[in-house]
């Protein structure tokens, strides 16, 4: 028999997750029940319910003989089991990955995390990530036969790859390579591995998802930007993270504040990057004579109120005040997250930067966005990952109540990954 491919995959796992919605949401039930909840004829459902049961997605739990009226024949009720495995988010940073499981109610049933060295090629670093899957599968008993997507965060972004016979990847016009959001066949190895769809994304993107839907005060239009080693940003509009026709946005590191300042790694002079990352600010500290060689250094001059570490830190946040006022004049968003250690260390960082778009955003108090230091750690991208997963799943989608829908009809509802999906987020 011919396997299913294109559309028929498509709509092959929108059913599956639509039972899994139903079973999520109503507990055991019955597959005449699952079929009235979902609108499926009884074939269609039973070749739905087969291949889940198979691969481990829901187990028979019991039979409605308690309450079946009558001499029929008791039906088997199904559920979600509980040790099925159906989202991944995997977190790549410089020295680490770090990765989160998650069942059909999103939420975590394990995470963990394994270092490797900076230089680590990304066959090394993929081959980590897999073997610390396994040993969560050993030590937690979960198994994926049935998982529905991955996301893969990434740093980035990375040179555009080499051409034929080796040649040079594409130039830009200063002779810079051109960049991309995730270094090349890094989802190959998962999607071969678990059959499964994979999304991947910046990893610095997927923490502006992150902190969008976390804590009780979620927002859906989130200005983000992570000061670390290099500048990194994302944006959410809408409830959605917002990649750009190329998968560039939010890389507002890598507007220009200083025409004539320091060259950047992009090819450019005077990058925010230059003047608002960690070794950006250091820099700038040795230029006004203040020796500092890491951020626990700089965090006793913080500390010690050294009056070059706060001019420095100060001008830093104003410039990216300044590009911050400019996406937030475009986007209007509810809320602005500054993360990176050295906001912690360094509080007046997010303090100038209110400051500054306090003064460049319309003298109106309720058009300005909240403005705050990252809550999640630089180490939660796979949390991101996940929420990206979420929100490109039809678990997520708004399907209409039963009663719209004619029982036996086989075709699907059109997913509505919007807002409405957001709210159904549980990181």
């Amino acid at each position: 028999m011919q396997l299913p491919t294109g559309v028929h995959v498509l709509v092959r796992r929108t059913h599956e997750d639509r039972v899994m919605r139903a079973l999520q949401e109503n507990g055991a039930m019955s597959r005449g029940e699952i079929a009235r909840v979902v609108g499926l004829s009884r074939t269609t459902l039973s070749e739905i319910t087969g291949s889940l049961l198979q691969r481990g997605a829901i187990v028979v739990v019991d039979t409605d003989a308690s309450r079946r009226a009558g001499s029929g024949r008791p039906a088997e009720r199904l559920a979600l089991d509980p040790a099925s495995a159906q989202f991944m988010g995997v977190d790549f940073g410089h020295r680490r990955v770090h990765v989160v499981i998650a069942d059909a109610s999103h939420e975590v049933m394990a995470s963990d995390a394994v270092r490797y060295d900076g230089a680590a090629s990304w066959g090394t670093r993929t081959d980590l990530a897999l073997g610390l899957v396994d040993r969560l599968s050993a030590e937690s008993g979960i198994h994926f036969g049935a998982i529905q997507g991955i996301g893969i965060g990434v740093p980035g972004p990375y040179p555009a790859p080499d051409g034929p016979a080796g040649s040079a990847g594409p130039r830009a016009a200063s002779g810079a390579p051109v960049l991309r959001p995730a270094p090349e066949g890094v989802d190959v190895a998962f999607a071969e591995r678990f059959d499964a769809p994979v999304i991947v994304d910046n990893n610095t993107r997927l923490a502006a998802l992150a902190e969008a839907i976390s804590g009780p005060d979620s927002v859906a239009d989130l200005v983000y930007v992570r000061l670390s080693d290099g500048v990194g940003g994302g944006l959410v509009v809408g409830g959605q993270l917002v990649t750009g026709s190329a998968g560039l946005a939010g890389e507002l590191g890598h507007v220009t504040v200083e025409p004539a300042g320091r060259p950047c790694r992009c090819g450019k002079r005077g990058c925010l990057e230059t003047v608002a990352s960690v070794p950006g600010i250091l820099a700038a500290c040795w230029q006004f004579g203040l020796q500092l060689e890491n951020l626990q250094d700089l965090a006793a001059a913080v500390a010690a109120a050294h009056p070059v570490a706060d001019r420095v830190l100060r001008e830093a946040a104003a410039a990216l005040g300044r590009v911050i006022g400019a996406a937030t004049m475009t986007l209007n968003p509810a809320k602005v997250v500054i993360g990176g250690e050295i906001t912690r260390l360094a509080p007046v960082l997010v303090e100038q930067v209110a400051a500054t778009l306090a003064a460049e955003l319309f003298p109106v108090a309720s058009a300005g966005p909240v403005v705050e230091a990252a809550r999640l750690s630089d180490d939660d991208g796979a949390i991101g990952a996940l929420a990206a997963v979420f929100h490109n799943s039809p678990l997520l989608a708004g399907y209409p109540e039963s009663t719209d829908v004619k029982e036996g009809t086989d075709a699907p509802d059109a997913p509505n990954s919007t807002t409405e999906g957001a709210a159904h987020v549980r990181p």
